[in-house]
């Protein structure tokens, strides 16, 4: 009876798993539901005339909440154990309360007790309680979408980070050429590239083509290396861009083919990176 109750407890709180499909659901939506709310209350609390007009819902609606929110907690670490990563009574709900998926479920609910017993102030509390919808990205992380979604970052980590370390050097380079060029004679007009580092900023807002104008070059020279240096920020920037794109066609190509690529024996989608080792 105590393990099919933790079975059961396991399975509903945890999408990815086969359980009870339906109550799995609701369940799950409903967490969903109350995270945004949550978040929709942060939001409105800090408009003065419905925070006097509501202000006691919206501390019952918090509480509520919180209490909800820890139950589940108490839950999910209590039936944690029926994972096998997690098999041992007491080192294994430890291990569980310590892994990220756990941790983003604590931070939902720790800044009301820390409020209530510490009594930090309900400015900081509004801050830390936006924490809840890092909730949301512990629940989407079971659906298909997410996974294509992690597939893809993950399958092409290494070509985005190449583009970003490109991206960097290209931010530096520019900087420092401009901050040269701007220095070769310098004037009263000029100084507002006064250092490297405060010329990063300009090369970040003009490379991903913001442009907030509060820092350019006055030089003719400044101002044509600057044409340059935009025109390849464009051409640099756009690469994690395709790259990820790349990603998402490829990822669709193998869903698409899996669905119709099975085992002839177990009927089991085959895997097409590993098909030659694919055994029974």
């Amino acid at each position: 009876m105590y393990r099919n109750t933790k079975k059961k407890v396991h399975g509903l709180l945890h999408p990815e798993i086969v359980g009870d499909k339906h109550w799995d659901k609701i369940i799950n939506i409903f967490i969903v539901i109350l995270i945004i709310l949550n978040v929709v209350a942060v939001i409105l609390e800090t408009v003065p005339e419905i925070h006097d007009k509501y202000g006691d819902f919206f501390y019952y609606f918090d509480w509520i909440s919180v209490i909800i929110f820890t139950v589940e907690y108490v839950l999910r670490v209590w039936s944690s154990n029926h994972d096998e990563k997690y098999r041992h009574s007491l080192w294994g709900r430890l291990k569980y309360m310590v892994s990220p998926a756990a941790l983003i479920d604590l931070v939902a609910i720790v800044p009301s007790y820390l409020h209530a017993f510490i009594g930090l102030d309900l400015r900081v509390l509004r801050m830390l309680r936006l924490l809840r919808f890092l909730r949301l990205f512990r629940l989407t992380a079971y659906t298909k979408p997410a996974h294509m979604i992690m597939n893809v970052f993950r399958k092409r980590k290494n070509e985005l980070a190449l583009s970003f370390i490109l991206a960097s050097f290209l931010i530096i380079i520019a900087s420092c050429v401009i901050y040269f060029v701007e220095h070769r004679h310098p004037t009263e007009e000029t100084s507002q590239f006064r250092s490297i580092p405060a010329t990063i900023w300009w090369a970040v807002v003009s490379l991903t083509t913001t442009g907030y104008g509060d820092m350019y070059p006055l030089t003719d020279l400044g101002k044509v290396l600057a044409s340059i240096i935009m025109l390849t920020g464009v051409a640099f920037f756009a690469l994690p861009a395709g790259i990820i794109t790349a990603g998402f066609i490829d990822e669709f190509r193998l869903t698409r083919v899996k669905k119709t690529h099975r085992c002839p024996s177990c009927g089991e989608p085959i895997e097409l990176e590993d098909n030659n080792n694919h055994h029974h």
